[in-house]
C-alpha cells in the first residue's frame, strides 16, 4: 500500500476568534505546521453582536443556533465575510497562501436543509457531500483552504452549518487519499472531568469511557456533538484526533485529549 501524504485539519473555536491576541498567536502556530493543512472556523460571538446591533434576538436551542432568514444574512456576512477574510489576510502575513471558502465556492461542501421532527432550525444545513477532487487539487497546489461555517444546498440556498461537523466531514472525505490528523482547538486544554478545573484533562478517551462519562453527566452540552463527530471520523478512516488548546499544535508535550476508538 502506497504511503499517503499527511494532511492536518484544524478547527478553531469562537473564543480564539473573539480574542485578537489569541487569534494572532494561533495563526502563527497554524502557519508553522508543515505539509498540507486546512483551517475550519465558526463565528464566535461576532454574529450575535451584529444581530443584536440591528435589533435581532438570537435564538438558541441546546446550544444550537436557530437561523431564520434575517439571521442567515448576518451569519453569512460575519462568517464568510469579516472573520474568514480577516483570517486569510493574517495567514498571508504569515507567508501562508490561504484561500477562504464557504461550501458554495467550487461546490466544495453541499448540505441538506435540516429536517427535525419537532424543531424548526431554519436555514441550517447537515453536510451531504464534499467535493474531494477539488479539495485535493487545492492541497496539492499548496493552497491552504480556510472554511467558514456556511454551506449550500445545490439549489441556490446558503445554509448555516456546524463548524465541528464541517471539520469532521472534510477529514472523512480526505481519509481515502491522505493520512488525516484532525485537531479541535479551543480555549481549554482538552476534555475535562470538571469543566471548572483546567487541570482535570482526560488525556485519552475511547468509546467505552465516553459512554460512561456521558451517563455520569461529566460530559454534556456542546462537548457531546464534538465527541460524536470525533468517533464518527475515526470509524471512517481518520488517523488521529486531538482536542485541546492551540499550544498543542507547536508543543508536542502540551497536555491535551486524544480520541481513540
Amino acid at each position: 500500500m502506497e504511503n499517503k501524504k499527511p494532511v492536518s485539519i484544524i478547527k478553531i473555536g469562537g473564543n480564539i476568534i473573539d480574542n485578537p491576541t489569541e487569534l494572532k498567536q494561533f495563526l502563527s502556530h497554524f502557519a508553522a505546521i508543515e505539509g498540507h493543512k486546512i483551517l475550519v472556523h465558526g463565528g464566535g460571538k461576532s454574529a450575535t453582536k451584529m444581530a443584536e446591533s440591528i435589533g435581532l434576538v438570537p435564538q438558541m436551542i441546546d446550544g444550537r443556533r436557530i437561523t431564520d432568514a434575517a439571521m442567515l444574512d448576518v451569519v453569512v456576512m460575519i462568517y464568510a465575510g469579516q472573520i474568514n477574510k480577516n483570517i486569510v489576510a493574517q495567514l498571508q502575513a504569515n507567508s501562508t497562501n490561504a484561500m477562504g471558502f464557504s461550501g458554495a465556492d467550487g461546490n466544495l461542501i453541499q448540505s441538506n436543509k435540516r429536517n427535525h421532527p419537532t424543531i424548526n432550525y431554519g436555514f441550517v444545513g447537515d453536510v451531504k457531500k464534499v467535493n474531494t477532487q477539488l479539495l485535493e487539487t487545492l492541497l496539492l497546489n499548496e493552497i491552504v483552504p480556510v472554511f467558514c461555517a456556511i454551506t449550500h444546498d445545490g439549489k441556490g440556498q446558503l445554509l448555516n452549518t456546524n463548524a465541528d461537523t464541517i471539520a469532521s466531514e472534510l477529514a472523512i472525505a480526505l481519509a481515502t487519499f491522505f493520512d488525516v490528523t484532525l485537531n479541535y482547538c479551543f480555549e481549554k486544554p482538552g476534555v475535562l472531568y470538571d469543566a471548572e478545573d483546567d487541570s482535570s484533562v482526560i488525556e485519552n478517551i475511547n468509546q467505552e469511557l465516553y459512554s460512561k462519562l456521558k451517563a455520569e453527566k461529566a460530559i454534556h452540552s456542546g462537548m457531546i456533538p464534538k465527541l460524536d463527530n470525533c468517533f464518527n471520523s475515526l470509524s471512517k478512516g481518520v488517523q488521529k484526533i486531538k482536542i485541546g488548546h492551540h499550544r498543542m499544535l507547536h508543543n508536542a508535550s502540551e497536555i491535551c485529549t486524544t480520541i481513540k476508538l
